[in-house]
């Protein structure tokens, strides 16, 4: 694979023997148990509220098990070694809920395991259009009988509430006494029924896994079973969150063969057991209907209620209308999402996989966050960061803004306890946590986690665009114009003056977006992003004022806002103090950042990646080394504030020390390596990013799908070989980039409700109105371009922007200004 801060080659990364290519689903031909964990990821099915992980049906074979509810999740008291006072006190992660998804057979009295299983034949397929995971087998059992089992797996966009499992056995050769055992397991935090923990659970020390309780998560409330409508009943209470949970499953089988049903139910265990006296060529069909509902403290008794109201309703509905209600809503999601990429199958299938992955995040996680493993796994133990605002969120804002609102108000709904996180840190206004679930901060190291302001910032930015892009201006008028004056207040607070007459603003001990530089001053990703936030503040408080006096009166009797506060955010932003070096022409990462050396990135051995895990942190944040594109990103949003040589200037100091140890850097670079012309750089982070899962290339992807790292996917075909720029207050531009292996990109985006189709080809670029009827006007360099619905565009295109070869040298041996030189070295002691 190369070393992991260079870009890999421009290759296809599957093994296309296993996972045959196919435009719309994602294909395993070949069981292997070598990397369950991946697997378990990439199959995994969810709605952005439930998730259930590819686990095997029959529930023995499994790298990790996994249940996920959204928000569903423990407290803990975090233990420092040391204390200090505003240290995070609380933890909280996401728990492993009772796995539904259990279906074991046994044939002659002998299971089916598929790690030992003579398997004559095995597909497994998720089918992106229709969001159904199906398997098909041929087992011989181990007395030579032949027996095809199929079965699939759903989780409902259209019922939050629902999954959908069916199971079908058929007897090829011979007739056998056939057993299927239907359950429901409560596993504690991934171990199995027989108390075994997986070993992704407890391998290693990686700070990115979720914390481990050693004690008994949900303690049971209820249990029950109803024979005759073939349901069974759990139900429990997270012992500290105090977070309550009810699950419950319908059964209905369907054979011409003879068979008994026998149901069992415990505190940890509800059962549904068919003895099937089976002949050969008939078959048995098991359709499971599975209801989860959770709640803050609502008893479990209640939730039990409300899953029997959702079995009675799709029981009543039919299992072919949900399937019928999901795929039109997925056909609807593609019709507004899909990027198209003709003659490249392979890369068309890894997009598609993508994006699938950002709406199974996010689709119903009403009235919760995005986390950064969505409901795939417990990965960063449920929590929500700043991923979804940055990379997330721009997918939502242009293809799906209502999903966009959902999230944005889940910010807002934590407002209080922002504004609480702000008053323990001295500070004015609102400090969002930095990593959390329940709005408290979760992050108990705080030079890489509270310091990171820059999260308050992420959010205004996600919110500014969200507004632009959709005139969303009664949800910003009502609730969200809050976000942006209590963070506008805490970077007046926080930043300082210095020369005051025509001083500069500066913000100190920060953390930017690159972990491995911690709490500095003057991080050009933090001041860049706060200014932002303190002018779109000003402009939305004196908009307000202007068209809507009602709600601005409102406004200020709601959080005492004066006017010297918003004049001192406009002053801040104009005198903030923006890191620049005239001699390097760069905008260096902080104040102090070139003064290091440079981290000798060539000559580290792989065995030493990433470095988070092998070197202490002191030894890291002395070096001018990157864990995350920071500078670089400042580039892409606030792209209007830096000129194209800066640009260039900028990628080109800064992509070669960038580690490539985070996920989510591969997109920006890509992103911005398109844009200053290094076009063939630009395609190997894109397939880079595009495979962070798919092809494991991070070596985590057990611990769930890197959904910040799917959403990117979008952001680079749109904004990168798209050129897609949003400038605010309907300004929009589009300068595309097209990689020359590729005949054409067509790409989509929602704008005030109308939903243009962007093509770029190589010498053309058309725009077409696909839904609505608004005109919209575009800057296609320099050009002003108006679509109008019926009234197709295309701009002839002289170029794909500039075309610069190879990638950026390492910028070591470079002298400072002061003259002398940054050398690279690799710490070691010896």
């Amino acid at each position: 694979m190369g070393p992991s801060h260079v870009a890999p080659p421009a290759t296809d990364m599957l093994d296309r023997s296993r996972f045959p290519v196919d435009e719309w689903a994602l294909t395993e031909s070949r069981y292997s148990a070598h990397d369950l964990g991946t697997t378990e990821s990439v199959f995994a099915v969810g709605n952005g509220y439930l998730g259930l992980r590819g686990n095997v049906e029959e529930g023995r074979d499994s790298h990790t098990h996994g249940t996920f509810i959204n928000g569903f999740h423990e407290t803990w008291p975090i233990q420092h070694a040391e204390e200090a006072y505003g240290f995070a006190r609380v933890g909280q992660t996401i728990v492993n809920a009772p796995d539904a998804k259990v279906i074991r057979l046994y044939v002659d009295d002998e299971p089916l395991l598929l790690s030992i299983a003579d398997l004559l034949e095995y597909e497994r397929t998720l089918d992106f259009r229709d969001g159904v995971l199906r398997r098909e087998i041929l087992w011989r059992t181990p007395g030579g009988k032949r027996v095809r089992i199929r079965s699939s797996r759903m989780v409902s966009f259209t019922q939050k509430h629902l999954a959908i499992l069916t199971f079908e056995v058929t007897l090829l050769d011979d007739h056998a006494p056939v057993t299927i055992s239907s359950q429901i397991l409560n596993r504690q935090d991934g171990e199995d029924e027989y108390h075994v923990r997986a070993k992704a659970m407890g391998e290693g020390v990686d700070p990115r896994k979720a914390e481990q309780l050693d004690r008994r998560v949900l303690v049971p409330e209820h249990h029950s079973g109803d024979g005759d409508r073939g349901r069974v009943y759990l139900g429990y209470r997270c012992a500290e969150s105090g977070m309550t949970l009810a699950v419950a499953a319908s059964h209905r089988l369907e054979t011409e063969n003879e068979r008994t049903v026998h149901v069992q139910t415990a505190d940890d265990l509800a059962k549904v057991v068919y003895n099937v006296e089976a002949q050969p060529g008939v078959p048995i069909t098991l359709t499971k209907i599975v209801a989860y509902h959770t709640s803050r403290g609502v008893p479990a008794r209640e939730l039990l209620d409300r899953c029997d109201r959702t079995l009675d309703r799709t029981c009543e509905q039919g299992v072919e209308q949900e399937r019928a209600d999901q795929r039109a809503w997925l056909d609807a999601f593609w019709a507004r999402s899909d990027v198209e990429i003709p003659g490249q199958p392979e890369v068309q299938q890894a997009v598609r996989w993508n994006l699938f992955q950002v709406i199974q995040a996010s689709a119903r996680a009403e009235g919760q966050g995005i986390p950064a493993k969505g409901v795939t796994g417990s990965g960063y133990g449920g929590h929500y960061f700043w991923d979804t605002e940055v990379y997330v969120m721009p997918f939502l804002t242009y293809t799906t803004p209502r999903a966009a609102r959902n999230a944005l108000r889940f910010r807002y709904m934590l407002l209080d306890a922002a504004r609480r996180r702000a008053r323990q840190l001295a500070q004015k206004g609102a400090l969002f946590p930095w990593r959390t679930i329940n709005g408290e901060e979760a992050s108990a190291y705080y030079a890489a986690g509270t310091a990171q302001y820059h999260i308050d910032a992420d959010i205004a930015y996600a919110l500014s665009k969200y507004v632009g892009a959709t005139g969303d201006v009664d949800f910003l008028n009502r609730e969200a114009i809050d976000i942006l004056v209590e963070t506008a207040r805490l970077w007046a607070d926080l930043g300082f003056w210095r020369n005051e007459e025509n001083g500069s603003f500066h913000i100190h001990s920060v953390t930017g977006p690159d972990e491995y530089t911690t709490v500095v001053n003057d991080n050009l990703y933090t001041n860049v992003l706060a200014r932002q936030n303190l002018r779109r503040a000003a402009e939305a408080v004196r908009t307000m004022s202007e068209r809507d006096p009602e709600a601005y009166e409102q406004l200020v009797r709601r959080l005492d806002l004066r006017e010297s506060e918003v004049r001192e955010w406009e002053r801040a932003a104009e005198g903030m103090s923006i890191p620049f070096d005239e001699h390097l022409g760069i905008h260096p990462q902080d104040s102090h950042f070139l003064e290091r050396e440079m981290w000798d990135l060539a000559n580290t051995p792989m065995s030493k990646r990433p470095l988070l895990l092998n070197y202490h942190p002191l030894v890291i944040y002395r070096f001018q080394v990157l864990k995350q594109a920071d500078v670089v990103l400042a580039l892409f949003l606030q792209g209007e504030a830096f000129t194209a040589q800066q640009k260039r200037r900028n990628f080109e100091y800064y992509d070669p020390i960038t580690t490539g140890d985070s996920t989510l850097s591969a997109v920006v670079q890509s992103i911005m390596a398109a844009e200053v012309g290094y076009h063939d750089l630009a395609l190997r982070y894109f397939l880079s990013a595009l495979y962070v899962d798919l092809a494991d290339r991070h070596s985590n992807t057990s611990d769930g799908v890197h959904v910040a790292s799917t959403g990117g996917v979008w952001s680079a075909l749109a904004s990168g070989f798209g050129g897609f720029r949003d400038q605010g207050d309907g300004r929009w531009s589009i300068d595309p980039r097209l990689p020359d292996a590729w005949e054409s990109l067509t790409y989509r985006l929602t704008l005030r409700g109308t939903r243009v189709r962007v093509t770029v080809r190589p010498a053309e670029l058309e725009m077409c109105v696909e839904h609505g009827d608004h005109r919209l006007t575009f800057d296609v360099r320099g050009e002003e371009v108006v679509v109008a619905p019926g009234e197709p565009v295309v701009v002839a295109l002289k170029d794909q922007g500039p075309r610069l070869s190879g990638e950026p040298s390492s910028p070591a041996g470079t002298l400072r200004a002061d003259g002398t030189v940054i050398s690279a070295i690799v710490p070691s002691g010896e």
